[in-house]
């Protein structure tokens, strides 16, 4: 029997929404895979482009940012400039020719722990079905 591929999948998640959402889904103790690496940062507008390259660079499956509601955010319109990155971070995997659904952007507020687990649940499921990051067996870092 062949062995099972355990995805690896960063998450950058705010602290004010979608961390407290994990948290939330921890405490709660809803079923969500191993395979989430969580990265607490202030707000989802200071996950620099390049952060997202580099971690799927070194290895990660998949990268997973997560953010308050559109309008909800604690400094005012984090989110908005989230929202224009991930657009133009995904056209950029698109001209490189690099799998721009190993990418996802959530908005998840803090009582929303459910909502947290499922999408978990179901990027890694969809990691899983394209396998391997296949930039990985070229990586010199």
């Amino acid at each position: 029997m062949g062995k099972t591929f355990n995805p690896k999948i960063t998450a950058f998640l705010c602290k004010w929404c979608s961390y407290t959402g994990a948290d939330l889904a921890g405490t709660s103790r809803l079923q969500y895979p191993t395979a989430i690496i969580p990265i607490k940062v202030m707000c989802s507008s200071r996950v620099d482009p390049v952060f997202l390259i580099r971690a799927f660079l070194k290895g990660a499956d998949g990268v997973l940012i997560g953010g308050c509601h559109p309008g909800d955010c604690h400094y005012e319109s984090g989110n908005y400039h989230t929202r224009r990155r991930f657009a133009i971070l995904q056209s950029i995997f698109d001209s490189l020719n690099l799998e721009k659904d190993r990418l996802r952007l959530s908005w998840i507020s803090a009582s929303e722990g459910p909502k947290f687990a499922r999408v978990c649940n179901e990027f890694t499921d969809k990691i899983q079905k394209m396998g391997p990051n296949p930039t990985r067996k070229n990586m010199f870092i």
